[in-house]
């Protein structure tokens, strides 16, 4: 076992390098990945304030590192420069989701200077239709139809609304459930959601299915005490269930129904299309007071999707196309953060000292696996299919240095502090921790 001190260290020298990366052009911004030298000099991209890639990213790990210690007079910056930006685009961005656009502003911007995100759920509010939010991605070519997924939909826009609060959130979060319930379709076990209506592909798990879009709707029930979006919320559990497996006391679902046409394995273990994820959805129902899905207690069902995450084999490097991934989304990062979060809430119990071990062995093999120089450290995630499977380092929440650098100082805090540490909630996981640990704590800037 890495101390907590190695996993401070190692946390703050990817942040190092995180922080070498921005560039300053109308605001701070910072390429999504760094190629080798001599690629020439890269450009912002369109996402370049998004949660997912983007400035606003940064926010959570501020907002994590401030835990601990003052904030550098370069972090102040960073911090004040990311609200200025944000804020002031609000007026004029029309993309809405949480990891995309508006929702992951609000996000940062409450972690960063609570209080200045009223100005874009205010923008949310004014942008909601009957059908929910008009997308501007291209996922779905030549529609600008609303999805309804956490990452790029409806579900997202939802939960933001709920953990900030405010005098927008029941309006949006009313807005956000009737559209998801219209756009629900009707199976023989209960209800299920494409990533866009009528879509015939589905990727039932949490980022962009049944289970996240089910989350949302209990979450958004409890808030706003609607019994029909809690009721939805366990008509899509009942539907998740039914397409996966309960076996060897787990839970998994596949990753696409029917079977994806790219080379993906059937059954993951991420955030993203995993049980890790999918876990999620059972800890918001419990949040909104339904104790049972089809005949399984709901903390059973939670304890089943740890069960089959960490008998997987994650995060050793099985086979090809098995686990390359360390970030947030699809890999290290974002699995040790949930077993953490499941960690804290079980306090106490037998089931809480075996997802301590195991958020340790992914602090663990995030040390394995670092590079490391003068510059600082940072991660290479591997995609097989390719010539040169090694990829270039990642700068962002999701995909990148950024996500993992703040798992390993919570990491670090945990061990020093213990199951009472607060968390650094965030809209799609607050529901998963206790209530009393929950907040960013005081306002990174002041």
């Amino acid at each position: 076992m890495t101390t907590s001190e190695a996993y401070r260290e190692l946390g703050e020298a990817a942040w190092t390098w995180v922080l070498g990366q921005v560039r300053d052009d109308e605001g701070p911004w910072l390429p999504e990945t760094v190629p080798d030298e001599g690629t020439g000099d890269p450009a912002p991209e369109e996402d370049r304030d998004s949660l997912y890639a983007g400035i606003a990213g940064l926010a959570p790990v501020l907002a994590e590192i401030a835990r601990y210690r003052p904030l550098s007079a370069p972090e102040q910056d960073l911090a004040a420069g990311i609200v200025d930006r944000l804020s002031a685009r609000a007026p004029v961005v029309t993309e809405p989701s949480l990891y995309l656009g508006l929702a992951g502003h609000a996000t940062a911007l409450r972690l960063l200077e609570p209080g200045s995100e009223t100005v874009v759920l205010r923008r949310l509010a004014e942008l909601a239709t009957p059908e929910g939010w008009r997308t501007t991605t291209a996922f779905v070519p030549d529609s600008d139809a609303p999805l309804t997924d956490i990452v790029m939909g409806v579900a997202g826009v939802v939960m933001t609304a709920v953990w900030a609060g405010g005098e927008y959130a029941e309006r949006i979060a009313t807005t956000g459930g009737e559209a998801l319930l219209r756009m629900a379709d009707r199976t023989a076990a209960g209800l299920d959601w494409g990533i866009s209506p009528g879509s015939e592909s589905r990727s039932p798990n949490y980022s962009h299915g049944a289970a996240g879009v089910g989350a949302a709707l209990a979450v958004a029930g409890a808030a706003t005490h609607r019994e029909d979006f809690v009721a939805a919320a366990a008509d899509a559990a009942r539907h998740v269930l039914s397409m996966g497996s309960l076996a060897d006391g787990g839970f998994v679902v596949p990753h696409t129904i029917p079977p994806s046409k790219r080379e993906v394995e059937p059954v993951t273990y991420t955030w993203c299309h995993g049980p890790a994820g999918t876990s999620h959805l059972f800890t918001a129902l419990a949040h909104a007071g339904v104790t049972e899905v089809a005949g399984h207690d709901v903390g059973e069902l939670r304890q089943r999707c740890l069960t089959s995450t960490l008998a997987s084999g994650l995060p050793d490097r099985l086979r090809p196309g098995f686990w390359d991934n360390d970030g947030r989304c699809c890999g290290t990062a974002g699995v040790g953060d949930i077993v953490l979060d499941a960690a804290q809430d079980l306090a106490g119990t037998p089931e809480a000292d075996p997802l301590v071990r195991a958020a340790i062995r992914m602090g663990d093999a995030l040390v394995e696996r670092a590079v490391r120089d003068a510059a600082g450290a940072r991660w290479r995630f591997v995609e097989y299919r390719i010539e040169s499977p090694l990829l270039p380092p990642g700068t962002s929440w999701m995909q990148g240095a950024a996500g993992i650098a703040a798992y390993l100082l919570r990491l670090a805090r945990y061990l020093d502090s213990g199951p009472d540490a607060p968390v650094v909630d965030r809209p799609d996981q607050w529901w998963a921790v206790p209530a009393r640990l929950r907040g960013a704590g005081p306002a990174v800037l002041t």
